[in-house]
């Protein structure tokens, strides 16, 4: 089992602190492997330890918060000494906060779960317990973790990054060889668990034939600014009839099964959040492929998924820019520091080079601005914006200079 030490670092911190641990993250990202690292870590019993898997047939049997609080009730009885509780993907379970928050109250329990819902910090528990759980979300593989599972040389840092295009982060495919056919069967049959289990029988959704156009049409939109009704507009086009409302519902589906994230733009003139026009990013890029297969000439699109998820990684709040009538790719902001980002394939054309550079220009404050492409060549900065090569960007997070102060 590889390490992902930036997850374990951050809980690692919190074992027996008094809040819960909740790791969320698309299904398949890591969390059940993070829970097992975190087990392994504790110098305690084996007695000590109680780990529900709702995916396990073993624990079918809980299905509410009464059979939940009375199964660890049990299984801890006469049990003395630190113990922990670690249920994987609880919200299998009904009304488990209600559960979860009379055990935390106890105080000899610690807690950790793990979710693949967005809601799941917007039920009962975030109101019960406000201030007592921390949210560590886990992502799909960045590069680095990439190369790791790889067992890559630096030599073959190019040719990985073409196979981390085509199939994107899910960890599991490193069981597997990496051709197409075996890769994208892997990630399809995760696709339909996510359709059918998270989102078709959570949601109750009938019209399961337009449920998949639309998440055709958002896949495909990768990176592309759109709206729900541009998304109602092309289905009616294409004789489907479906309503604004419809549409707007979902999109959240996918959204709260952390498949597709939401960013929203920011006015940087106006210096306010814009309530249309939002950008799409997918929580795997694989999932795009193995849905519509991989197209060379959507590039720059998976580009900007992979940068978006790298910053996101890295813990950064990330906006979409507006200046004018122009765009910028991502503003990220963290802690103390704000950066500007664009994002290009190739710097090949003089005009390519004015459309990425311009826009940065527009933006009259101080903070770094970058533009990140696979250029491998780059002459000096163009007046003042850096230049950075893409696989140097996701290897070397001292690349990004954290220097201006947050407004």
């Amino acid at each position: 089992m590889y390490t992902r030490e930036q997850y374990l670092k951050q809980v690692k911190k919190l074992i027996d602190k008094p809040v819960i641990k909740v790791i969320t993250g698309i299904r398949r990202s890591g969390k059940s492997c993070l829970l097992q690292l975190i087990m392994s870590h504790l110098n305690v019993d084996r007695s000590q330890i109680l780990y529900i898997n709702k995916e396990s047939l073993e624990f079918d049997h809980i299905k509410d918060y009464q059979d939940l609080y009375k199964y660890t009730q049990k299984v801890f009885d006469g049990i003395d000494g630190n113990k922990y509780l670690f249920v994987d993907e609880v919200q299998e379970i009904n009304q488990w906060e209600r559960a979860i928050v009379s055990i935390f109250s106890k105080g000899t329990i610690d807690i950790f779960i793990t979710g693949s819902n967005a809601h799941l910090l917007s039920s009962e528990i975030a109101t019960l317990i406000s201030g007592r759980y921390v949210e560590i979300h886990v992502y799909t593989l960045r590069f680095q973790e990439f190369l790791l599972f790889r067992n890559a040389k630096a030599t073959d840092h190019q040719n990985e990054f073409n196979h981390y295009l085509r199939y994107g982060g899910f960890p599991a495919i490193h069981h597997f060889t990496l051709e197409p056919d075996i890769i994208y069967q892997y990630i399809n049959s995760l696709y339909d668990t996510i359709m059918l289990k998270d989102i078709v029988k959570r949601n109750n959704v009938r019209n399961v034939n337009l449920l998949e156009n639309i998440s055709k049409y958002i896949f495909d939109n990768t990176g592309n600014i759109f709206s729900a009704k541009k998304v109602s507009d092309y289905l009616k086009s294409q004789k489907l009839k479906v309503g604004l409302e419809t549409v707007q519902n979902y999109i959240s589906y996918f959204t709260s099964t952390f498949s597709l994230h939401k960013v929203q733009r920011y006015d940087i003139k106006g210096k306010r959040f814009l309530e249309l026009y939002e950008k799409y990013y997918l929580g795997d890029i694989g999932l795009r492929h193995a849905l519509l297969g991989f197209r060379e000439h959507d590039i720059s699109g998976i580009l900007e998924n992979i940068v978006y998820l790298e910053l996101k990684s890295r813990n950064y709040k990330v906006y979409i820019g507006k200046i004018g009538n122009k765009e910028i790719d991502f503003i990220a902001e963290r802690e103390n520091s704000k950066i500007y980002i664009q994002v290009c394939y190739l710097l090949s054309t003089k005009e390519t080079i004015e459309r990425e550079f311009s826009n940065l220009l527009r933006i009259k404050d101080n903070y770094p601005k970058y533009v990140i492409s696979m250029d491998t060549y780059f002459g000096n900065d163009y007046e003042g914006i850096k230049r950075l090569n893409l696989i140097d960007f996701l290897l070397n997070e001292k690349m990004i200079e954290e220097n201006a102060p947050v407004i």
